[in-house]
């Protein structure tokens, strides 16, 4: 795909459902019992994955005009698949179901595509064998294929080395089963949507900093789940809306839950000019409308604790930054080294290629702001958060820029060219 430079970007936009969340309101109310629905739901290639995997587990799944219905068998009703469940490019999809699966009485394989197959299992094997899975890499190098065979599973204390929702969300779906109480304890506190999710189903769950405790669950019950606008889908009109002068947009119904949007504070400390307009906490998950207007930015310091909260989203403010005056640092973010792709190489190469100014570290990027971009040939690495990403950038660029692979965005936004042209105006 080609693209060139824009104006600027006007209008208002919703942006698809959640995918976090959307994954979970199909795994969940497919465990209950009764039907669930799910509005705003995500049809992206990652989440449609979800629904096929318990769907050839026996689930009865319909997507509506507006909804996907799920009809629940409760904790117990899964079946054996009669041949591998295919994860695809879905990281959420695998580890959580590894959690599932584990106690079930019976043997499954859980694969997915090229890129899956060399992302670290290792997280959720670990923690999950403790509590008495049989859970093996069938290559032998702790990445999928996953051989699971089920088995009675115990409750554990289990300290994370890691902060992240999936290996959190594993342990504590595993949890669902075992014979006592299981303990989850992180560095720092990842995104709660498992523990909000499950809460709503009914499950005996509690959770105080980064400790959460879930004990074993009778039941759980299907309920109606509506699914906020993805912040992390959002995050490229954010960006597009700061760095092209002229630029104001109006976001609708963006989920704001406070383990996601280590964004907006982000955004605040560059200097940001965003909006919160209409917040709503009528459900478990809090969303507001978002108005970006252009402005200047200013460098900015990204480490710690916030870096959980916002890790899908880097890779785009690593983009804003080339753009705020001074040098941004971001540290501590060297899980961005296993998603999809190595998204601190890649981000560091193709921002190079346009002409960015920006170091590679060990666990993140220093990116020193102001130099101009101009268009370049950018591999995608079929990472849908790094093809979005470059995307805004070519409208910021000077010249062409080209994106290998453009159409992996099907994945988490497939409408989003759709959006961004729609938005656009252009010189």
């Amino acid at each position: 795909m080609k693209l060139k430079p824009v104006k600027y970007l006007r209008g208002e936009l919703a942006v698809p459902g959640d995918k976090s969340i959307s994954h979970r309101g199909v795994m969940f109310g497919s465990l209950a019992k009764g039907t669930t629905e799910i509005h705003n739901f995500l049809e992206g290639a990652d989440c449609l994955s979800t629904i096929a995997c318990f769907r050839s587990m026996g689930i009865e799944i319909s997507q509506e005009s507006d909804f996907v219905r799920v009809c629940g068998k409760g904790l117990h009703g899964l079946s054996a698949p009669s041949e591998p469940l295919y994860c695809g490019n879905s990281g959420t999809t695998m580890r959580l179901l590894s959690g599932i699966l584990a106690p079930q009485p019976f043997e499954t394989v859980l694969t997915g595509d090229a890129s899956i197959q060399k992302r670290p299992m290792r997280r959720v094997i670990e923690p999950l064998s403790r509590m008495g899975a049989d859970i093996q890499s069938v290559n032998g190098n702790d990445c999928a294929p996953l051989h699971i065979c089920g088995r009675p599973l115990a409750g554990i204390a289990c300290h994370s080395r890691v902060a992240s929702a999936q290996v959190k969300s594993a342990i504590l779906l595993a949890g669902l089963y075992a014979d006592g109480e299981t303990v989850v304890t992180e560095p720092q506190r990842s995104r709660n949507h498992t523990e909000l999710m499950l809460k709503h189903f009914g499950a005996d769950i509690r959770s105080e900093g980064t400790r959460v405790t879930i004990a074993p669950s009778p039941e759980l019950f299907g309920s109606r789940i509506i699914v906020p606008g993805d912040i992390s889908s959002a995050v490229y009109f954010i960006a597009a809306g700061l760095i092209l002068p002229g630029s104001e947009i109006l976001i609708k119904n963006v989920g704001i839950n406070p383990t996601r949007a280590g964004l907006l504070e982000v955004c605040e400390k560059m200097g940001a000019h965003i909006q919160l307009l209409n917040p709503s906490h009528n459900t478990a998950e809090p969303t507001a409308d978002l108005l970006v207007s252009s402005c200047s930015l200013k460098a900015a310091v990204i480490e710690g604790d916030i870096i959980p909260t916002m890790i899908d989203e880097l890779p785009t403010v690593a983009l804003m930054a080339c753009f705020a005056e001074g040098t941004t640092v971001i540290r501590d973010a060297a899980e961005l080294k296993v998603k999809e792709s190595n998204r601190i190489a890649i981000m560091t190469e193709n921002l190079r290629a346009m002409g960015a100014d920006v170091t590679e570290t060990e666990d993140g990027m220093i990116i020193h702001g102001g130099r101009p971009l101009h268009g370049a040939m950018i591999n995608t690495h079929n990472d849908h958060r790094i093809a979005m990403t470059f995307a805004i950038a070519a409208l910021a660029a000077e010249g062409e820029t080209e994106l290998l692979d453009a159409d992996c965005v099907r994945i988490s936004y497939p409408g989003f060219y759709d959006d961004l042209d729609r938005l656009s105006v252009v010189l």
